[in-house]
């Protein structure tokens, strides 16, 4: 195995583009979460999003438009889930695991006709003199425009839970939906804008993956990334600055593996594929270990207003 053939410039600035859509669908989930809604439906969200902004990239010719119907087609799907967990009072585990089947499947049919094309992608974006820094300048300040997009929706979504009336209003219905009634707030109708909100961060996430990551259409790319989105929200303990770590964690883990296998790891491919999921698994294990860690109280649980 040869180590000297792994660029620590490239295997950093390489993890950042891999960990940007599981960063993105993190952390609109725990927004949702936060509301006291659990929704499982992440990775339908997410392969909806990829094929839908793939085709808009495709036939328009502009990524941009394409992450902008992307988040749409996401809102929309989650909004299905929205009516049916918030007004008709379905479950909302078995709800969200339909969400993905349909995602799966609606992806698949809609994405027939684009396999194998590929799609126009965004350009790298270099940032004035920060771009031109040795070795840091490339590794990075020298993305494109998702990724650092993607980093500030952390620092907003975290500003905005801290420190203003619409955080702690979203965090009052996610501790105690009834209280929240009580005291005048419509939880459904906040619920469903929470709702609304991490579908369409899902929905980029998965046209990230179509138009930038992998520039081109192949059906079930998001391959789980929606699930680990999912597990990075646990393993943050509801907290966005850990959501970004957590996910550039599980980007190291996933771009190192690819990297071992280029050297020659004298380890089986299938053994190096398959780490970063058991490396998740272990953390959720070690984390559920510890108990209460941080879970909104009223997550998971259905609210009516005549109770």
């Amino acid at each position: 195995m040869d180590l000297s053939s792994i660029n620590p410039v490239l295997l950093i600035a390489s993890l950042m583009v891999s960990a940007t859509p599981i960063l993105l669908a993190a952390l609109g989930e725990l927004v949702v979460e936060k509301s006291g809604v659990l929704n499982l439906g992440v990775e339908g969200m997410m392969i909806t999003g990829a094929i839908c902004g793939f085709a808009i990239g495709v036939n328009t010719g502009s990524p941009v438009l394409g992450f902008m119907f992307a988040a749409l087609c996401g809102a929309l799907l989650s909004l299905a889930f929205g009516l049916l967990t918030q007004y008709l009072l379905s479950n909302q585990v078995a709800t969200g695991l339909g969400l993905t089947l349909v995602g799966l499947g609606l992806s698949s049919l809609i994405g027939k006709p684009y396999e194998g094309m590929k799609s126009p992608t965004l350009q790298k974006m270099e940032i004035p003199l920060l771009s031109d820094i040795p070795v840091f300048g490339k590794m990075l300040f020298s993305h494109d425009p998702m990724v650092y997009f993607s980093i500030f929706m952390v620092a907003v979504v975290w500003a905005v839970l801290k420190y203003t009336r619409v955080g702690l209003v979203l965090r009052a219905v996610g501790e105690s939906h009834d209280a929240a009634h009580a005291l005048g707030y419509k939880v459904v109708r906040i619920r469903i804008l929470a709702i609304l909100f991490g579908g369409a961060c899902a929905g980029l996430a998965g046209a990230y993956i179509s138009l930038v990551r992998e520039p081109q259409w192949t059906e079930g790319m998001t391959a789980g990334a929606g699930w680990i989105a999912l597990a990075i929200v646990v393993f943050a303990s509801w907290k966005p600055w850990r959501i970004l770590i957590g996910a550039y964690l599980f980007g190291g883990v996933t771009v190192l593996q690819l990297n071992l296998q280029a050297a020659g790891a004298k380890v089986p491919v299938e053994v190096l594929s398959m780490s970063p999921y058991l490396i998740t698994i272990a953390v959720l294990v070690i984390i559920s270990a510890r108990g209460n860690h941080g879970a909104p109280a009223a997550l998971g649980k259905i609210f009516h207003a005549s109770r």
